[in-house]
C-alpha cells in the first residue's frame, strides 16, 4: 500500500499545484488582459494555446483543467483507500491531463505523471 499512497501524494501535489493556480491566473487575465509571469522568467501557462485562442475561450481552459485537476485528485483519494478503480482512472485521466500539458506548456507535470505511472505499477497487486 505503500505505493498507493505515494501515488496519492504525488496525485495530490500536482492537483493542488497546477490545478488550484489556475484561478489566480484565470483572475489575472481577465482583469490585466495578459497571463501573470513565473517571477519574471515565463508566463504562466502559457503554452500554444493562449497565443491562438482569445482570453476569455483561454480562461474555459484553465478552468478545465482545474476540473480535469480536480478529477485527478479524486482518484487520488481512491488510491490512498487502496482502490484498483482509482489506479484505473487516474490512468485513464493521463491522457487528458496529457493534452492540456502540451496546450498550456507545462513541463513538469509529464514527471509527476510518469511517476504516477510507476507508483500505481508497483502497487497494482496490493490494489483491490
Amino acid at each position: 500500500m505503500r505505493n498507493a499512497h505515494v501515488a496519492a501524494v504525488v496525485t495530490w501535489v500536482y492537483a493542488a499545484g497546477f490545478g488550484l493556480s489556475t484561478i489566480p491566473v484565470a483572475v489575472y487575465l481577465r482583469q490585466r488582459g495578459k497571463l501573470p509571469t513565473f517571477f519574471g522568467a515565463f508566463e504562466m501557462y502559457g503554452g500554444p494555446w493562449s497565443a491562438r485562442v482569445m482570453d476569455a475561450t483561454f480562461v474555459v481552459l484553465l478552468m478545465a483543467f482545474m476540473v480535469v485537476c480536480a478529477a485527478s485528485a479524486w482518484t487520488g483519494w481512491l488510491l490512498w483507500g487502496g482502490s484498483r478503480l482509482g489506479a484505473i482512472l487516474g490512468l485513464a485521466l493521463l491522457p487528458v491531463e496529457a493534452v492540456f500539458w502540451i496546450g498550456f506548456a507545462l513541463p513538469i507535470p509529464w514527471l509527476l505523471g510518469l511517476a504516477r505511472v510507476v507508483l500505481i505499477a508497483l502497487a497494482w497487486r496490493s490494489l483491490r
